[in-house]
């Protein structure tokens, strides 16, 4: 077993991206942002593809971290990826926003993909080690993984919601997937309620005898608890601070013409994000004439996603129409109410763009946390800001002295932006300071530090 890790994350991807040709960078986003720390603390492996198809690569050390980089085919990154990932169980997890696509095809590439993850996972992974797989493109790995390797002790966390049972049931494959999730010894996540709905479906469709979080199956005890994952709440406080940061956000405020209000919207361009439902109601508060269009800006940050997915391509040309009409309908000549930039950006450009903002808008139909609403939060160490938050996304359950909103009420979203743009700063920073209290409590740490504790005791 030498060479083999004692921690192992095993990941749909890499936890970074190439950067030209200088090599390696770590990627956005909030499962990299979360889980990179633990790694690096505690020596480990990550397992996941790195991005390029029909592309084999050695293992690889960066920035702290042993990468071991599992191949896709350019095939399997359309059937199983954009295709049974993120056409089937995407939509079906969030809700049936979108219908969702049940192939058989996509199906079968889903299960061979996860089989490959497995068998890797396996390999890697040394005499009782801990492995921790993540997300939704590898529910079928745990139990995979489990017949190779009964030994490990194997933990999965989902980052998105986890349907009810009138959803899930849907799926023909619905009970591959239970059976796949049972292969762990602990299923986390995000919420009680995503819990819930695992151990009711283990019983209603497995019959499956289980008490409060604890399901008996084979002579196994699995458990399945809510983790709520959260950010590092001292590196982005420490980095709002930095004279640079706080400079480029004064910079980005007299860029948009100094209004007296901006409004800040950053997603993944993804139909699940209520980024129509927001913009919608912006453009009602200036035609209302609720907002004068020389006072407010509505920057809406779109990092692209899944464009080669129909749905995608679909939703990025509605928006960006939307978009152009409210500017076209309310705008001011030399002045655009709306300024919207589909494009990622770095870390200290996000940050700033928070410290510029008076009110975040995160208005998700349906999220398992949102990590934005989190960040926000921790960059706003001055105690301003309002926050508006929808109700469907995890993070509200935490988050109860945001705004509150309905993303579907249009009328309570408008009320929620026009009370975030009008409260005092006193209420303004009593809510921000109960907010910081949560997200500085129960950061990144102690959520990796919560789930390894209860999947390392058993």
């Amino acid at each position: 077993m030498q060479g083999r890790s004692s921690f192992l994350i095993v990941a749909n991807r890499l936890p970074v991206d190439r950067d030209g040709h200088a090599g390696w960078r770590r990627s956005p986003g909030g499962l990299v942002t979360a889980i990179a720390p633990v790694m690096q603390r505690r020596d480990g492996a990550w397992l996941g593809w790195h991005g390029a198809p029909d592309e084999s690569l050695d293992p690889f050390d960066h920035d702290g971290m042993h990468l071991i980089p599992v191949p896709l085919s350019a095939a399997e990154v359309e059937l199983y990826y954009e295709g049974f990932s993120n056409a089937t169980l995407w939509p079906l997890y969030h809700d049936v926003v979108a219908t969702p696509v049940y192939s058989r095809v996509l199906w079968d590439a889903y299960r061979t993909v996860n089989e490959r993850f497995a068998r890797a996972a396996a390999d890697a992974a040394a005499d009782g080690a801990v492995v921790w797989i993540q997300d939704y493109q590898l529910q079928l790995v745990p139990a995979m993984l489990r017949k190779l390797r009964p030994d490990l002790r194997i933990g999965f966390f989902l980052h998105i919601p986890f349907p009810p049972s009138e959803l899930f049931t849907q799926l023909p494959w619905r009970r591959e997937i239970l059976e796949g999730l049972l292969g762990a010894d602990l299923v986390g996540f995000q919420r009680p309620g995503g819990a819930s709905n695992f151990i009711r479906l283990c019983r209603r469709q497995l019959g499956l005898q289980h008490q409060k979080h604890e399901i008996y199956r084979d002579g196994r005890v699995i458990r399945a608890e809510a983790f709520p994952i959260s950010v590092d709440f001292g590196e982005l406080d420490s980095l709002v601070r930095e004279p640079h940061i706080v400079a480029r956000a004064k910079e980005i405020r007299a860029e948009l013409g100094d209004p007296e209000h901006v409004l800040l919207g950053v997603d993944r361009l993804d139909y699940t994000k209520g980024i129509g439902q927001r913009l919608k109601a912006f453009g009602e508060l200036l035609a209302d004439g609720a907002v004068n269009a020389g006072d407010a800006v509505f920057v809406q940050i779109a990092t692209p996603s899944r464009e080669r997915v129909e749905e995608y391509r679909r939703l990025r040309n509605d928006i960006e129409l939307q978009v152009g009409r409210i500017n076209g309908e309310q705008g001011l000549i030399g002045h655009q109410p709306v300024q919207y930039l589909h494009q990622s950006y770095e870390r200290n450009e996000l940050a700033a763009l928070y410290l510029a903002a008076d009110v975040m808008v995160v208005t998700p139909v349906r999220d398992g946390m949102n990590l934005v609403a989190k960040e926000y939060i921790a960059c706003r160490h001055d105690l301003r800001g309002a926050l508006v938050l929808s109700e469907f996304a995890g993070a509200a359950d935490e988050l109860r002295q945001a705004f509150l909103v309905n993303p579907y009420d249009v009328d309570g979203l408008k009320r929620a932006m026009i009370a975030g743009m009008r409260s005092t700063p006193h209420e303004l920073a009593r809510r921000m300071r109960s907010l910081r209290r949560r997200v500085a409590t129960y950061n990144v740490d102690r959520w990796a530090g919560e789930f390894l504790q209860a999947l390392e005791t058993p």
